[in-house]
């Protein structure tokens, strides 16, 4: 049996109006998943049919082979997109609180709350009422009560809204700690330079059908094009008039380049070094960014 959240041929309208379209990925143990769309592309929808908030009108969620019961979603951490916080109440008491809610005793609850807040760098906030919190420790401490109970898979909606750069390095490591313990991690997030240094697994969504889903190094060779970077010791504007290639940035001895499909890498390098010492030379992994853009065409 392997600990593997599967979304099986998910669809679902609101309506008249389709909103996912046969949907299926997969978010692996111990794997960093982000799950990235423009808005209205249908994450927070999958993600709420995961946890059982919305239902499916075909399709299933399975974990571990086995269709989710009410008894395994108790088991998963959420962290959904809109704040649903009590704000009258202390930050402490609400975690042990919702800690409780999934079964935890007191005193477990409370020995599990103050580490995350310590992790979380909230110690020092723990008496205080929520509503007097900034927006960025609001959404730590929506953190703090998706990871209070261990849970065993965790889907979070947009965890790095709000955050300044430092809170998002502690958030990222807390999220790579339990992927590490072998939970499956699933995040959804706009901020794509997060996404790129954190996931293990990417899946795109557009217009409610999946666009791509895998490893990271795999959706960059996949997506790949015929560009390289070059950096020699003189001026490279001799790459002007090699045959096959267009300049696409020149700054000096540094260049990257596209490669006409009939031409031969080896020729350009064996031209750079007839004029001298080359510093670098191979191809140009492409940014997710990139890749989002070239999916959603």
């Amino acid at each position: 049996m392997t600990n593997v959240l599967s979304v099986d041929a998910v669809s679902r309208s609101f309506g008249d109006r389709q909103v996912l379209k046969d949907v299926s990925f997969q978010v692996g143990a111990g794997r960093m998943t982000g799950f990235v769309g423009a808005n209205g592309a249908g994450k927070t929808t999958t993600m709420r049919i995961m946890l059982g908030v919305l239902g499916a009108d075909s399709g299933e969620v399975r974990w571990q082979d086995r269709p989710l019961t009410p008894a395994i979603r108790q088991r998963f951490g959420y962290m959904p997109e809109e704040r649903g916080l009590y704000p009258k109440m202390t930050v402490a008491d609400q975690i042990v609180y919702l800690g409780r809610l999934h079964g935890m005793t007191a005193t477990a609850a409370r020995r599990s709350t103050d580490a995350l807040l310590e992790r979380l760098s909230l110690t020092d906030r723990g008496g205080d009422l929520v509503e007097k919190l900034s927006l960025g420790n609001q959404q730590r401490v929506q953190i703090a009560a998706a990871l209070v109970h261990d849970p065993e898979v965790l889907v979070l909606d947009e965890p790095f809204s709000g955050l300044d750069p430092l809170a998002v390095d502690v958030v990222v490591s807390v999220l790579r700690d339990r992927a590490a313990a072998g939970a499956p991690v699933l995040f959804s997030s706009h901020q794509l330079d997060v996404v790129e240094r954190l996931c293990d697994d990417l899946v795109i969504i557009a217009d409610g059908t999946i666009r791509a889903a895998g490893s990271r190094q795999q959706l960059r060779a996949d997506h790949a094009s015929p560009r390289f970077r070059i950096e020699v010791d003189t001026d490279a504007g001799w790459l002007r008039d090699q045959p096959g290639v267009a300049l696409i940035d020149l700054d000096g001895a540094s260049a990257v380049f596209d490669l006409a499909s009939d031409a031969d890498d080896q020729e350009v390098l064996r031209a750079a070094l007839a004029r001298g010492a080359v510093r670098a030379f191979g191809p140009v992994s492409p940014s997710l960014t990139e890749i989002f853009r070239e999916v959603n065409q």
